[in-house]
């Protein structure tokens, strides 16, 4: 014969807590699957075991989890996102993303091709190691990786249909973008204060910018770079990202991943990060203005009409590629917060991520004469050895 065991429990007048309930589950699941086995007639000794009746097995399991407040107690501090869905180009009809890809495909590569153009030419022609081009030649190294980091991907996704990123390569990615975002700005700053020295300075020149000098001015930008998107990175994925996983982008950037963290802190972090990053391009940008503003003022003493032309002329293209530069850049980090289509932030998104890096060996190749000409003398002269 079976002998079934019953607790029986006082009622309680009323729950004492909420937290009780997963309590009084746990014990009622031991009580109701034990039992135990009356002796054999053979007289061997008895035996317990569990219960097979489904009238003695609990109706539903207890639940071990803890309790909705107890996260807040224990402080758990952690995402529960582990990658992102980078939304970009999806949007747009299927039959314009393989034109998409063939022309950022091709101001890809012309870009690498023009910039590494650049860094031969200044290699190979003794009359170019001077600071201008040798900072000329760390901008493009600046351009290349800074495309290196968002272009590449871009590329993989407009041909995929899995736009996955995890979370540790999204990290990377906007680490580097904004390093070397940075120390483009950085770069184009020191280029306009060596302009300044030049015009302004110029009998001084070669002990303001020394090779020494020079190499300083470089590990600084590098370096500030680095720390700039260290703390950018840093302060973004510090957040708590718990809810969707689609990020309005082509790649990692701030914005976007802002608007999907979760907690009561993301407004300071959000204005926190946008103002180091709006006050830190608006300082490289008024220390160039401030450069060229004495540049003007040496530029209008100079007597002869020929002399003020050839002053500007090593300055032309270096203001240009600044204001296509920062003007772009203005966009993006001073647009007012109005409502906006997706498609209309991801073209805007492409204007400093491919059309920048791939207008600016053209106007430093075309709009600086002393470069142009090295080239063909480089190059050229070897290709075409007759007409020479």
């Amino acid at each position: 014969m079976h002998l079934r065991l019953t607790i029986f429990r006082e009622p309680q007048a009323a729950p004492r807590s909420t937290d009780s309930h997963h309590e009084q589950q746990v014990v009622e699941g031991l009580a109701m699957v034990c039992r135990e086995r009356a002796p054999s007639p053979s007289g061997k000794s008895f035996r317990a075991g569990l219960s097979t009746d489904p009238e003695l097995l609990p109706t539903g399991l207890p639940s071990l989890s803890p309790h909705p407040g107890m996260a807040t107690t224990l402080d758990l501090n952690h995402s529960s996102v582990s990658e992102f869905i980078l939304v970009g180009f999806s949007t747009f009809p299927p039959h314009l993303l393989p034109v998409f890809f063939l022309l950022f495909l091709l101001m890809y590569v012309f870009m690498l091709l023009g910039n590494l153009l650049i860094m031969a030419t200044v290699w190979s022609d003794r009359g170019l190691h001077t600071p201008m081009y040798l900072f000329l030649c760390a901008l493009s190294i600046s351009e290349i990786l800074y495309t290196l980091a968002i272009t590449p991907r871009l590329l993989a996704d407009l041909l995929s249909t899995s736009r996955t990123i995890a979370f540790a390569a999204c990290a990377s990615q906007m680490f580097f973008s904004f390093t070397f975002g940075f120390t483009h700005s950085f770069l184009l700053t020191i280029m306009g204060y060596d302009r300044y020295v030049a015009i302004c300075h110029p009998l001084r020149y070669n002990v303001l910018m020394s090779p020494r000098g020079y190499a300083c001015l470089v590990a600084l930008s590098w370096a500030g770079a680095s720390v700039m998107g260290l703390v950018v990175t840093t302060a973004i994925f510090h957040l708590n990202f718990c809810g969707p996983r689609e990020v309005h982008h082509f790649f990692c950037h701030m914005s976007p991943l802002v608007k999907l963290a979760c907690g009561t802190h993301i407004p300071v972090v959000a204005l926190g990060v946008g103002l180091v990053c709006i006050i830190t391009l608006l300082g490289c940008f008024l220390l160039i203005l401030l450069s060229y503003a004495f540049i003007v003022a040496a530029i209008l003493k100079i007597p002869s009409a020929e002399g003020r032309h050839k002053a500007f002329s090593t300055c032309a293209s270096h203001l240009t590629v600044v204001v296509m530069h920062y003007g772009f850049a203005s966009v993006i980090y001073l647009k007012p917060k109005a409502p906006q289509s997706l498609e209309g932030d991801t073209l805007m998104g492409i204007t400093y991520t491919i059309l920048t890096p791939f207008l600016s060996p053209i106007i430093f190749s075309l709009r600086n004469k002393e470069l142009k000409t090295a080239m063909k003398k480089t190059f050229l002269s070897k290709l075409y050895p007759q007409s020479s």
